[in-house]
């Protein structure tokens, strides 16, 4: 800070001179001095025009001798060397800007600076060269800190900790920290895919335990979109296409179309499936995905029906609002077996849902005995059912029942 004062007061002074000492010198005349050069011009204007007639022929040699000396003797009576000194001289009206300019350039210059500058920007920086932003993070990493060693069973506070940890990239404390978490809070498909990233930064590899932590991730919520992104890309680090095949088409049909990864998704189908097809044994396994789908539609666990939406809650939904319809066990692990995706402008939508459809392949309708098949407008797209969506939902039904009527009539709580 004292450097930059010394360096702005030198330029100050620089400023104030270059100003200054021109005015102080540049009117101080003296009065005889201006009247005797005037004299001096009249009388070589003079001399100048007596040349000009004595060579056109209007004066004799005689004349112009005569005029020249009598303009000498009259130049010598009206200029006065000896007297010069004695004449006072004119007051300079400049002195008086100069010695204001002096002072106010700089008082200007320092209030300027005070009104528009930044007092701050030279100000020490805190311990370890750490930057204000920094030195508030750590602070709130402190006080999370601090927060969970009091309630080490707070899972709010755990999780906003471990999501500190990777934003600064302190990646092994924050798989740590999900460790706590998953303890607490179990069941929760999108902790596991956080832990997941967590550990897989820590060591950068998604292959061995970030691997099982997805496994774990996907029989919780096999929709969950960060551990389908994630099991696909440990597929492909592990060199299992086929399986990167399946989680990113599975991604794929969850994601809506505008949304702006969904071309990068396809662009990691494509690559797999262009990796599948070099690979040993890839050309039949590329074909068994391409005909799975025609394969499992011919199964007779097809459920088929209609979706209406009641017309005492169309004011509540708009045209481009995502519709899901699904079906899930009507006993056992809600997470759905198969799921269409389309929107309110399709509805009434005429469905059909079979094995094809079929989040993985532990989890599909043919291994139940009977389904219930829920259609629900999702306001944020999420596949997952949340406050102020509208739902509706069938009566358990058997495998292959066809017909299904289910009218979206309530509203999620």
């Amino acid at each position: 800070m004292t450097t930059f004062w010394i360096i702005s007061a030198l330029l100050l002074i620089v400023a104030v001179l270059f100003v200054g000492v021109p005015l102080w010198r540049g009117i101080a005349r003296n009065n005889a001095v201006v009247r005797d050069a005037a004299n001096l011009e009249i009388y070589r204007d003079q001399i100048a025009e007596m040349d000009t007639d004595l060579r056109n022929g209007l004066l004799t040699p005689e004349l112009h001798e005569q005029g020249k000396r009598e303009l000498q003797a009259r130049l010598l009576e009206e200029v006065h060397p000896d007297e010069q000194q004695d004449v006072p001289v004119k007051r300079n009206p400049y002195k008086t800007l100069a010695i204001a300019l002096a002072l106010l350039i700089p008082l200007a210059s320092v209030g300027l600076y005070l009104q528009l500058g930044n007092l701050q920007a030279f100000s020490p920086l805190p311990a370890h060269g750490a930057m204000p932003g920094q030195t508030n993070a750590a602070e709130s990493l402190k006080s999370l800190e601090e927060r969970v060693a009091q309630s080490p069973a707070d899972p709010e506070a755990l999780l906003m900790l471990a999501r500190t940890y990777s934003e600064l990239g302190r990646f092994s404390d924050a798989a740590r920290t999900y460790d706590s978490l998953t303890k607490i809070v179990p069941d929760e498909a999108w902790i596991w895919a956080d832990y997941a990233d967590a550990l897989a930064m820590t060591h950068s590899t998604l292959m061995g335990a970030p691997t099982k932590l997805l496994e774990k991730a996907l029989k919780l919520d096999p929709n969950n979109l960060k551990t389908l992104a994630l099991s696909g890309t440990a597929a492909m680090e592990r060199g299992d296409y086929a399986a990167a095949v399946r989680h990113w088409e599975k991604l794929l049909k969850l994601v809506p179309a505008d949304n702006p990864d969904a071309q990068m998704i396809k662009d990691g189908v494509h690559q797999a499936r262009q990796l599948l097809a070099q690979s040993k044994g890839g050309k039949a396994a590329l074909e068994q995905i391409n005909d799975a789908p025609a394969k499992a539609a011919t199964g007779k666990e097809r459920i088929s029906g209609t979706v209406t939406l009641s017309d005492s809650l169309r004011s509540q939904v708009a045209p481009n609002d995502t519709v899901f319809v699904l079906a899930r066990a009507a006993q056992g692990p809600k997470m759905p077996l198969a799921i269409v995706r389309k929107q309110v402008r399709d509805l009434p939508l005429q469905f059909s849902l079979d094995d094809s459809m079929a989040m993985s392949p532990e989890m599909r309708m043919s291994n139940f005995d009977r389904v219930v098949v829920v259609a629900r407008v999702s306001k944020s797209g999420n596949a997952m059912p949340e406050p102020g969506d509208l739902q509706g939902m069938s009566k358990p039904l058997a495998l292959g029942s066809r017909g299904i009527k289910v009218d979206i009539d309530q509203q999620v709580r």
